[in-house]
This record gives C-alpha cells, sequence and structure tokens, in this order.
C-alpha cells in the first residue's frame, strides 16, 4: 500500500516555513520564490493567519451550511468592498476547479444554454466540466471530451466576435492571466470587447482568477487593469493563503434558487477565518500596491539578464522565457542557490512569490538568477 503516484516529486521535504522561507528536514533554508503554487500570498506563517485559525478552533471549526455561518456574512462583505465588488454576491467552495465547475452550472442555469467557448493553453483545473474547458488533451479522460467546448486563440478579437456572433455559447471563460498557458496577460481591448459581445449575445462572462487573483497581478483582481466588470469572478489560491478556500463573486442579475448550488466543506467557520486574516493583512500592510512595486521592478531586472528571451506579467506573476530549457535553470537555482521557482512549458521559469516579498528578497532572488544564467 502506499500513495498514487501522479506527480514528480521533489527530493525536497519542508518541514517549517516563515515569510518567504522554507526549512527542510534537513534544517536548509530555501527562497520560496513559488509561494506553492500561488497560493502562499501573505507569507508562510503570518502571525494574523495563525492567530486568527487557532483562536478559531477554540471556538468552532465547522458545522454544515444547513445553519447560519456570521463569518460567511463577514467574509462576503470584506471581501466585495476590498475587491470594489459590493454589488456582487458571493458562493463559498472548496477549490478553483470547484469555483470553475459551479460558474459553468450558473451560466448554464441562467441562459438554458448547453456550449462554453474558452480559450487556446487555457488551464482550469481538474474536475469534469473543468478539464473539459482546459486545453489539454494529456488530462482529459474520455468521460472529460465534450463537443460542447470551443477552443479560440487568446486575444484574436476576429475569433472572439465570430465566435460570440451566433448565441450559442451558455459563457465565455477567460483566465485574467494565463498561468500555466505560460503567464500571458490578456489584452484590455480584448476584455472590453468582449463584455460587448457577451452582453448582445445574452453569453455569461466568467474570468478565473483563481491564480492571478487576490492582488497577486498589482490589482486585486488582474482584469481590473481593463476596467471590465464580468458576470462571475473565481477566485482560489491565494485566498486562503493554504487553506482551501475558493468563491465566485456573482452579478446580482443572476438570480440564486434554492438548492441551485451546494457544498459540504465550502465556507467554514476555519475556512472564513483563514481568508479572512488574507484581507486584514492584504489591506492593513498594502499587499497589492506591494506586488506592484516589486513586481514591476523584477521585470526590469530581468529583462537586462543575458540568457533571458522575454519576460512577461503582471505584479507578482511572472513568467522569464530563457535561451537554455527552464528545468535546467530551475534545477540549478534549487541545488546552487535554495530558490524554488516553477515552470510553464520546455522555457518560462514562473515566479509566483509571496506578495509579502521585500526588495530585499527580491535582489536575493536576482542575483541568484544572474549566477545561474551565467553557466
Amino acid at each position: 500500500m502506499g500513495l498514487f503516484e501522479v506527480y514528480s516529486l521533489s527530493d525536497l521535504v519542508p518541514v517549517e516555513a516563515k515569510g518567504s522561507y522554507i526549512w527542510d528536514d534537513k534544517g536548509v533554508k530555501y527562497l520560496d520564490f513559488y509561494g506553492g503554487h500561488a497560493v502562499i500570498s501573505i507569507g508562510h506563517s503570518h502571525p494574523v493567519y495563525v492567530d486568527k485559525i487557532a483562536g478559531q478552533l477554540h471556538k468552532i471549526g465547522f458545522y454544515s451550511n444547513a445553519v447560519k455561518n456570521p463569518l460567511q456574512e463577514k467574509l462576503a462583505e470584506e471581501l466585495c468592498r476590498t475587491s470594489g465588488y459590493e454589488h456582487y454576491n458571493l458562493f463559498l467552495c472548496n477549490s478553483g476547479a470547484e469555483a470553475n465547475e459551479n460558474a459553468l452550472k450558473l451560466a448554464s442555469f441562467m441562459t438554458g444554454r448547453d456550449k462554453i467557448l474558452a480559450f487556446k493553453a487555457a488551464f482550469h483545473g481538474r474536475t469534469s466540466a473543468a478539464v473539459a474547458i482546459t486545453d489539454n488533451p494529456n488530462i482529459q479522460a474520455p468521460v472529460n471530451r465534450c463537443h460542447k467546448v470551443d477552443f479560440i486563440p487568446l486575444n484574436d478579437v476576429s475569433a472572439l466576435e465570430k465566435a460570440l456572433a451566433g448565441g450559442e455559447y451558455a459563457a465565455v471563460i477567460v483566465e485574467g492571466i494565463q498561468g500555466v498557458g505560460g503567464i500571458r496577460p490578456v489584452d484590455d481591448a480584448f476584455l472590453l470587447r468582449m463584455r460587448e459581445c457577451c452582453d448582445a449575445a445574452g453569453t455569461v462572462m466568467i474570468v478565473d482568477e483563481i491564480q492571478s487573483g487576490y492582488g497577486r497581478s498589482g490589482k486585486f483582481f488582474a482584469h481590473q487593469y481593463a476596467g471590465v466588470y464580468p458576470d462571475i469572478v473565481t477566485m482560489a489560491k491565494g485566498m486562503g493563503n493554504g487553506f482551501p478556500i475558493a468563491g465566485l463573486l456573482i452579478t446580482e442579475r443572476i438570480e440564486a434558487r434554492n438548492g441551485m448550488l451546494g457544498t459540504t466543506f465550502g465556507g467554514s467557520h476555519l475556512a472564513c477565518s483563514a481568508a479572512l486574516a488574507v484581507l486584514e493583512v492584504l489591506n492593513s500592510e498594502y499587499l497589492v500596491n506591494n506586488a506592484a512595486a516589486l513586481g514591476h521592478y523584477l521585470v526590469q531586472e530581468l529583462k537586462k539578464i543575458k540568457g533571458v528571451t522575454e519576460v512577461r506579467g503582471k505584479g507578482l506573476m511572472i513568467g522569464v522565457d530563457t535561451e537554455c530549457p527552464q528545468a535546467e535553470v530551475r534545477g540549478r537555482l534549487l541545488k546552487d542557490f535554495h530558490t524554488l521557482t516553477g515552470y510553464s512549458g520546455k522555457n518560462t521559469l514562473r515566479l509566483l512569490p509571496a506578495l509579502t516579498i521585500t526588495r530585499k528578497e527580491a535582489d536575493e532572488f536576482l542575483d541568484a538568477f544572474r549566477k545561474v544564467m551565467m553557466f
């Protein structure tokens, strides 16, 4: 008996973490520039976060959604105010894939339609409908393959207009910034035109901010650079700083009906406490502004480094294309400089540090990266 091994695992065994650093089981210290796949938004073991969760455990950790939970109402109020979505409603669940599943279901309920428009290189999760709208046949089992999903190129206005003109789609879903697809931002003009086309076609506009949301882009949501308001915004990763929680912000135009959606664990007392702690720290420490400022600094410095062919992204969601394979770069960073990074494709290094990083930590990463690229 053992684990069902579906991941290629590093030998690293983290046992302790604080801020932007992790220590392994041998006591070696690592700079974390990947944030557990963009999950760590306010840094590891932030004292406000730890106190909120520990305090809640002394009261009540969980009860079902068959009873009222005032923490859900408080989270909805704080989240809508912080994000600028005061006139939207919040539905809570557990993961990004689940958030996207529920968003698609709402769109289908609202429109009575059963087709979805998505984008090439998109990644939306590993549950049934989320896999169907993900442009990666390698993770689609036969049961997930769906003729009711069409993919068009990202930022192709002509393809978008042509697809939506027929009025056949329940929803169009787009990432605020494509993550797995190579850290590819959506053009502002493209999002604005999408809003117009969706309005004309009666199609629900969904923006997946699961990786790019919660301040990571230098705005609370990446699509806010365009000044556009989707019908549904999905979010997860940075929302709980490691505690599983996800949600949908839903326009008031979509009417809630009893039994339409449901969840056993979503929006538990502990999950809401974690999410409220994240919002408190994001606001009190001005972390969205920090993400914008340090992200800009990192991008400008990365562009100067020999061997870098392109740098993309916004805020602290950065993709770095290198002449040599990213696996080589990542391996050297980890082995020689004890620095954790991610990847998107063969030649793209993916940087997703906590929004709490300092200029000193940014320079520490840049120094390591420069030395690796000199090899």
